[in-house]
C-alpha cells in the first residue's frame, strides 16, 4: 500500500473530513500539521503548488484536497491509487 500523507491544520473542517473518509476506509496515514510550522507549510506548498489545506499525497501522487479525495473515492479510483 502506498504511503498517505495529509498536510492539515487543527481547525480545518475539510482536513477533518478527509481524515474521516480515510479512517472509514481503514487507511493509515501520516498527518503533518502546518498551522504552527512554517517549514512544513513551505514543504507542503513546494510539493503541491498550493497554499490551502488539506493537501493529500498518496505515494508520489498529489491528490489535492478533500473534494479531490472524495471524488476519487466516489469514482472507485481511491483503492487503485492506494494499492499502487
Amino acid at each position: 500500500m502506498n504511503e498517505v500523507v495529509v498536510y492539515s491544520t487543527r481547525l480545518c473542517g475539510f482536513c477533518r473530513a478527509a481524515k474521516k473518509l480515510l479512517d472509514a476506509r481503514g487507511v493509515e496515514y501520516q498527518t503533518i500539521a502546518v498551522d504552527f510550522d512554517s517549514e512544513k507549510r513551505q514543504e507542503m506548498m513546494d510539493r503541491s503548488g498550493r497554499r490551502t489545506v488539506p493537501q493529500i499525497f498518496i505515494g508520489d501522487h498529489h491528490v489535492g484536497g478533500f473534494d479531490d479525495l472524495s471524488e476519487l473515492d466516489s469514482n472507485g479510483k481511491l483503492d487503485e491509487l492506494l494499492a499502487g
